[in-house]
Protein backbone atom coordinates (compact mmCIF):
# COMPACT_ATOMS: atom_id res chain seq x y z
CA UNK A 1 0.00 0.00 0.00
CA UNK A 2 0.95 3.05 -0.76
CA UNK A 3 -0.14 5.79 1.33
CA UNK A 4 -3.37 4.28 2.73
CA UNK A 5 -5.91 5.82 0.81
CA UNK A 6 -7.42 9.23 0.86
CA UNK A 7 -7.09 11.56 3.94
CA UNK A 8 -8.79 15.16 3.82
CA UNK A 9 -7.51 17.95 5.83
CA UNK A 10 -9.10 17.80 9.27
CA UNK A 11 -9.98 14.03 9.25
CA UNK A 12 -7.11 13.08 11.55
CA UNK A 13 -7.91 15.58 13.82
CA UNK A 14 -11.55 14.06 14.35
CA UNK A 15 -10.16 10.49 14.91
CA UNK A 16 -8.38 11.71 17.81
CA UNK A 17 -4.65 10.01 17.91
CA UNK A 18 -4.66 8.45 14.67
CA UNK A 19 -1.86 10.19 13.18
CA UNK A 20 -1.20 10.10 8.60
CA UNK A 21 2.26 9.39 9.15
CA UNK A 22 3.83 5.85 8.61
CA UNK A 23 7.19 6.57 9.99
CA UNK A 24 7.37 9.25 13.04
CA UNK A 25 11.16 10.33 13.66
CA UNK A 26 12.15 12.97 15.60
CA UNK A 27 12.52 16.57 14.43
CA UNK A 28 16.43 15.97 15.52
CA UNK A 29 16.46 13.36 13.18
CA UNK A 30 14.72 15.21 10.13
CA UNK A 31 17.06 17.99 11.00
CA UNK A 32 20.21 15.92 11.06
CA UNK A 33 18.97 14.58 7.48
CA UNK A 34 18.62 17.63 5.84
CA UNK A 35 21.68 19.34 7.43
CA UNK A 36 24.17 19.40 4.54
CA UNK A 37 21.66 20.12 1.93
CA UNK A 38 19.26 23.03 1.27
CA UNK A 39 16.97 22.96 4.70
CA UNK A 40 21.08 23.11 6.75
CA UNK A 41 22.15 25.47 4.84
CA UNK A 42 19.33 28.09 5.56
CA UNK A 43 18.87 27.27 9.05
CA UNK A 44 15.67 24.96 8.44
CA UNK A 45 14.90 23.29 11.82
CA UNK A 46 12.11 20.95 12.18
CA UNK A 47 9.95 21.02 15.55
CA UNK A 48 6.73 19.67 15.82
CA UNK A 49 5.08 16.44 14.40
CA UNK A 50 1.55 16.22 14.88
CA UNK A 51 -0.92 13.95 14.36
CA UNK A 52 -1.78 15.80 10.50
CA UNK A 53 0.75 18.18 10.16
CA UNK A 54 4.65 18.90 10.40
CA UNK A 55 6.04 22.37 11.41
CA UNK A 56 9.41 23.70 10.95
CA UNK A 57 11.24 27.13 11.23
CA UNK A 58 13.52 29.05 9.06
CA UNK A 59 15.55 32.04 10.88
CA UNK A 60 14.68 35.59 8.64
CA UNK A 61 18.31 36.68 8.04
CA UNK A 62 21.50 37.65 5.03
CA UNK A 63 21.03 33.81 4.03
CA UNK A 64 17.32 34.10 3.74
CA UNK A 65 16.94 38.20 2.44
CA UNK A 66 16.74 39.09 -0.64
CA UNK A 67 18.89 42.24 -1.73
CA UNK A 68 16.75 44.56 -0.05
CA UNK A 69 17.04 43.41 3.47
CA UNK A 70 13.76 41.31 3.40
CA UNK A 71 12.61 37.78 3.28
CA UNK A 72 13.14 36.44 0.16
CA UNK A 73 10.19 34.36 -1.82
CA UNK A 74 12.71 32.21 -3.15
CA UNK A 75 13.13 31.18 0.83
CA UNK A 76 9.99 30.92 1.55
CA UNK A 77 9.08 28.37 -0.92
CA UNK A 78 12.54 26.95 -0.20
CA UNK A 79 10.81 26.38 3.29
CA UNK A 80 7.48 25.58 2.24
CA UNK A 81 8.52 22.81 -0.06
CA UNK A 82 10.99 21.53 2.64
CA UNK A 83 8.09 21.17 5.17
CA UNK A 84 5.34 19.56 2.39
CA UNK A 85 7.99 17.17 0.64
CA UNK A 86 9.44 16.07 4.10
CA UNK A 87 5.74 15.16 5.37
CA UNK A 88 4.86 13.63 2.12
CA UNK A 89 7.62 10.98 2.74
CA UNK A 90 6.39 10.46 6.19
CA UNK A 91 3.06 9.28 4.62
CA UNK A 92 4.60 6.51 2.60
CA UNK A 93 6.16 3.37 2.69
CA UNK A 94 9.71 2.95 1.99
CA UNK A 95 9.18 1.24 -1.38
CA UNK A 96 7.86 4.60 -2.99
CA UNK A 97 9.23 8.21 -3.07
CA UNK A 98 7.17 11.72 -3.37
CA UNK A 99 8.75 14.04 -6.08
CA UNK A 100 7.45 17.71 -6.19
CA UNK A 101 5.47 18.32 -9.02
CA UNK A 102 4.21 21.88 -8.55
CA UNK A 103 4.57 24.61 -6.00
CA UNK A 104 3.02 28.01 -5.74
CA UNK A 105 3.43 30.52 -3.07
CA UNK A 106 1.78 33.81 -2.37
CA UNK A 107 3.26 36.22 -0.24
CA UNK A 108 1.49 38.02 1.60
CA UNK A 109 3.68 39.96 4.12
CA UNK A 110 7.26 41.13 3.89
CA UNK A 111 9.64 40.80 7.31
CA UNK A 112 13.36 41.85 7.81
CA UNK A 113 14.31 39.76 10.87
CA UNK A 114 13.42 37.01 13.33
CA UNK A 115 11.87 33.94 12.31
CA UNK A 116 9.07 32.44 10.19
CA UNK A 117 7.87 29.22 10.92
CA UNK A 118 5.82 27.02 8.17
CA UNK A 119 3.10 24.36 9.27
CA UNK A 120 1.91 21.74 6.26
CA UNK A 121 -1.22 20.09 6.17
CA UNK A 122 -2.90 17.38 3.80
CA UNK A 123 -5.87 18.35 1.50
CA UNK A 124 -5.13 15.22 -0.24
CA UNK A 125 -3.03 12.23 0.20
CA UNK A 126 -3.64 9.69 -2.41
CA UNK A 127 -1.96 6.56 -3.38
CA UNK A 128 -0.48 8.49 -6.69
CA UNK A 129 -0.40 11.87 -5.64
CA UNK A 130 -0.61 14.65 -2.70
CA UNK A 131 -2.00 17.92 -2.26
CA UNK A 132 -0.39 20.08 0.68
CA UNK A 133 -1.39 23.02 2.08
CA UNK A 134 1.59 24.97 4.03
CA UNK A 135 1.42 28.39 5.94
CA UNK A 136 4.06 30.31 6.93
CA UNK A 137 3.33 32.81 10.03
CA UNK A 138 5.56 34.96 11.93
CA UNK A 139 6.21 34.95 15.51
CA UNK A 140 2.91 36.85 16.05
CA UNK A 141 1.15 34.29 14.27
CA UNK A 142 0.56 36.98 11.09
CA UNK A 143 0.37 34.92 7.54
CA UNK A 144 3.80 35.91 5.59
CA UNK A 145 3.13 33.27 3.10
CA UNK A 146 0.85 30.66 1.60
CA UNK A 147 1.63 27.51 -0.70
CA UNK A 148 0.18 24.01 -2.21
CA UNK A 149 2.58 21.83 -2.96
CA UNK A 150 1.61 18.78 -5.27
CA UNK A 151 3.50 15.74 -5.08
CA UNK A 152 3.88 12.25 -6.72
CA UNK A 153 3.58 9.32 -5.21
CA UNK A 154 6.53 7.09 -7.55
CA UNK A 155 8.04 4.06 -7.39
CA UNK A 156 11.72 4.48 -5.56
CA UNK A 157 14.26 3.50 -7.86
CA UNK A 158 18.00 2.46 -7.09
CA UNK A 159 20.63 5.53 -7.52
CA UNK A 160 22.77 5.21 -10.11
Amino acid sequence: MRSGGQIATGQTARLGAVSIFRVRPTPEQLNERGSRSMPGFLGIRFTEIGSDYLRATMPVNERTHQPFGLLHGGASVTLAETVGSVAAMLCVDEQWQCVGQEINANHLRGKASGTVTATARPFHVGARSHVWHIEIRDEEERLVCVSRLTMAIVERRAAP
